[in-house]
């Protein structure tokens, strides 16, 4: 093959077919951000949690309740948690559920709980926590004097 320029009557003229300067410049500008803003968010939806949780034991009691024990890690110990468990049955229906509170501590949160169900349970599970306490959870001061 030769570089041979074509013949411009029969083919048209010979056009430089690269992108002007201004729009590679703006199209690597845009790509950049995507991939900043996909990090971000995927950082923000999967990285680490603030509450990590651990079912440590469960003990179906009757046809009507389970005993779950589970720990909790908090990155910030000296705030309160609410954690919910449930039971499951044999068929993977959620058959009983519990908000647990989880007071501010320094040392390891451990803790246990009984869950009523309305069939026979086959397992007990931390469905998950979090920093947002239901005030109807939360302990109420008592009054003193």
């Amino acid at each position: 093959m030769s570089d041979q320029a074509l013949p411009p009557g029969r083919y048209g003229k010979d056009r430089d077919s690269r992108m002007p300067r201004w729009a590679q410049v703006s199209l690597l500008v845009f790509f950049l951000s995507l991939g900043v803003a996909a990090t971000v968010i995927g950082f923000l939806n999967l990285g680490t949690q603030p509450i990590s949780t651990e079912r440590t034991a469960f003990l179906v009691l009757d046809d009507a309740h389970v005993k779950i024990d589970f720990q909790v890690i908090r990155d910030e110990p000296d705030r309160a948690a609410a954690c919910v468990v449930r039971a499951r049955s044999a068929d993977g229906d959620e058959v009983g559920r519990k908000e647990v509170f989880v007071p501010p501590s320094r040392d390891l949160s451990l803790r246990t709980t009984v869950i009523r169900t309305s069939k026979r349970p086959v397992t007990g599970e931390v469905f998950g926590c979090s920093y947002q306490v239901p005030e109807y959870l939360a302990p109420t001061p008592r009054p003193s004097g």
